[in-house]
């Protein structure tokens, strides 16, 4: 329970990816973790731990070993966005003598769940200030606007099932004031002139309270379980794990919800551009790094679908997954979960402990699925990957359920993880250190 309780403490703190990876910042800071620059030499020492970011929502940070004769890198990433709704550029509106704030979708959010919530806004404003341009995040905390269901009286339908039009239906109502404009609210929010706003990068968030329920309390809910309970706990476990043969690595990246094809997302560079210069920074060459990749694995951490309680037609029929009976492993013909026999079975062996469980989960053959970071990732680092999660409902609502039970066993999967060293030989056989 303690740990489900940081965790829901960890995620209201983090509406969107600037703040998530803020909260992320703020704990290494905490442990002694050294920022690093991507515009400035990495001088790394062993025995050292570090962080960098990119763009202010993705980061990586590693732990370095003081053994590194047989060195590999222990890899794990998970994302920090969630489905939203940014505000456009110009976004005063007026309808029937209301304000709205005219946005668009980010991600694929289930549209109805946003409905007759109390929303907020977060993100982040560029200024000038002092003739310099300087980013700012912003995290407004009180309600400021709502999305109005139409009344069934209007709608007489509307229990039949509605399709909703972002343009139309989905713009929030935030004022009667006709002068209203957010970014007034906005710039009082950070202590800047408006005049001096340049531009934003701003989306609603619901201001929910997350909660701990059920007859044991053994369920949590809130927005951004995905991915944030995933960052949450491997962020906890890499934190706990230590092996002195290897360098650890933690990654949370941006942009997952759509797509991930952005400089600071899984399909960039960033990983791999920061593990060539861990390599370098320990004074190793071209071929040392192909090396340690060869004996090294990376983790995608990304919630599975569990099954739901009034719709099991929508699970496989044999890999059925559910809250709390363990941390599940995602496998895909086609390869769009990165997770194979080897990566699966290394995965288990390097977690075995008797408070861990897993699951395994597949889509229905008649149903595709979506992908997630480890098939992204290793399209640029090639290494073994398992794709993994904690099993939730309502993935992509306003308010989505997982377990607390499942919190628990990701960060003592992790915290093993991290304290292994994984050892391949010329013969491609493996081996775990502890």
């Amino acid at each position: 329970m303690e740990n489900t309780k940081k965790m829901l403490s960890f995620i209201q703190s983090s509406p969107t990816s600037y703040q998530a990876v803020d909260t992320i910042k703020g704990e290494l800071d905490k442990l002694g973790f050294i920022e690093l620059k991507e515009g400035e030499t990495f001088k790394l020492e062993k025995g050292k731990s570090y962080y960098v970011t990119r763009n202010y929502s993705s980061i990586i940070a590693f732990k370095v070993g003081t053994r590194l004769d047989r060195m590999s890198y222990h890899i794990v990433a998970s994302h920090s966005d969630a489905p939203s709704f940014k505000l456009k550029p110009k976004n005063k509106k007026n309808n029937s003598g209301y304000e709205v704030i005219n946005t668009e979708v980010y991600g694929g959010p289930i549209y109805n769940t946003w409905m007759d919530r109390l929303l907020s806004i977060a993100g982040r404003v560029i200024v000038k200030e002092n003739d310099q341009v300087v980013i700012k995040p912003v995290h407004i905390k009180t309600p400021m606007c709502i999305i109005p269901n139409l009344a069934i009286h209007m709608n007489r339908s509307v229990n039949d099932g509605v399709k909703l039009n972002p343009q139309i239906d989905l713009l929030p109502m935030v004022s009667k004031n006709q002068s209203f404009d957010v970014m007034d609210v906005v710039a009082k929010e950070v202590n800047v002139n408006k005049e001096n706003i340049l531009d934003t990068d701003l989306f609603l968030y619901p201001v929910d309270q997350g909660a701990v329920w059920g007859d044991n309390n053994e369920f949590v809910s809130i927005y951004h379980l995905d991915d944030l309970q995933c960052a949450y706990t491997t962020l906890q476990g890499f934190i706990k794990g230590s092996n002195q043969d290897t360098v650890s690595v933690y990654c949370c990246f941006d942009n997952e919800e759509v797509g991930s094809g952005t400089k600071q997302g899984a399909d960039s560079t960033f990983l791999m551009d920061t593990l060539q210069r861990i390599n370098s920074g320990l004074g190793n060459n071209a071929e040392q790094l192909q090396q340690a990749l060869a004996s090294s694995m990376i983790v995608s951490a990304d919630n599975a679908h569990s099954i739901h309680p009034n719709h099991p037609e929508k699970s496989d029929p044999t890999n059925v997954v559910s809250i709390n009976d363990g941390i599940v492993l995602k496998y895909n013909a086609n390869q769009h979960y990165s997770t194979d026999g080897l990566s699966a079975a290394l995965f288990k062996e390097i977690c075995h402990d008797e408070q861990i469980k897993f699951q395994s989960f597949t889509n229905r053959s008649d149903e595709r699925g979506g992908g997630t970071l480890g098939a992204i990732s290793t399209s640029h680092v090639s290494i073994l990957s398992v794709d993994i999660g904690c099993a939730q409902l309502a993935m992509h609502s306003a308010f989505e359920t997982a377990g607390v039970q499942d919190t628990d066993m990701m960060i003592l999967a992790m915290e093993k993880f991290f304290s292994a060293h994984l050892v391949s030989d010329a013969n491609h056989q493996y081996r775990i250190e502890r």
